[in-house]
């Protein structure tokens, strides 16, 4: 077991949420657990796909499994139900912290379409996205923002996804944080 892989405890928690596998036949080569440990490595290290250790798997099965449940929502149901156990718990105190930050865009991205459901493989999966896809205009060229939702323990409530221009807050017709009329 690598040092960022799933522990036993983890697994038994994980494994029951995980769709089941329909397939008749020959049992797979390479196991749900290393395939998911190959998904986590990449995640972590930001390595391309194509790197991931032979360990784990294959690297195309790696990243497919990873874009079927992307497309399908099982990640978001997954994440749904992990935040729901930990919440029967106790394990997530309710005081949540809201951040963004900016990240430029790769210079590949000034060519993506304007209209997303035209591509081969329509972005989004199972939920709709943005026209903009993310992307936005700022004084650095293409940005994206990714505003964070956080629990007291450092725990990811939400994590969401916009252009690069838009604000972390909504104005209003005053800002409670300075006094200053918006």
């Amino acid at each position: 077991m690598g040092r960022g892989d799933l522990t036993d405890e983890q697994w038994a928690v994980l494994e029951p949420l995980l769709p089941m596998g329909t397939k008749a036949g020959r049992p797979p080569v390479w196991l749900r657990r290393q395939l998911i440990d190959g998904i986590r490595f990449r995640l972590r290290t930001g390595v391309p796909w194509r790197d991931a250790p032979v360990e784990y798997g294959p690297w195309g099965r790696i990243s497919d499994l990873f874009r079927l449940w992307q497309r399908n929502g099982t990640w978001h149901r997954v994440f749904s139900l992990l935040r729901s156990l930990a919440d029967a718990k106790g394990a997530i105190v309710w005081a949540p912290s809201i951040d963004s930050t900016v990240c430029r865009a790769h210079q590949q991205a000034a060519g993506t379409r304007k209209q997303g459901d035209l591509q081969k493989e329509p972005p989004g999966g199972v939920f709709t996205e943005l026209r903009d896809h993310g992307l936005g205009r700022s004084r650095g060229g293409f940005t994206t923002k990714v505003h964070l939702t956080v629990e007291q323990s450092q725990k990811p409530m939400s994590i969401v996804v916009t252009a690069g221009q838009r604000s972390a807050a909504t104005r209003r017709s005053s800002n409670p944080c300075c006094g200053r009329s918006a």
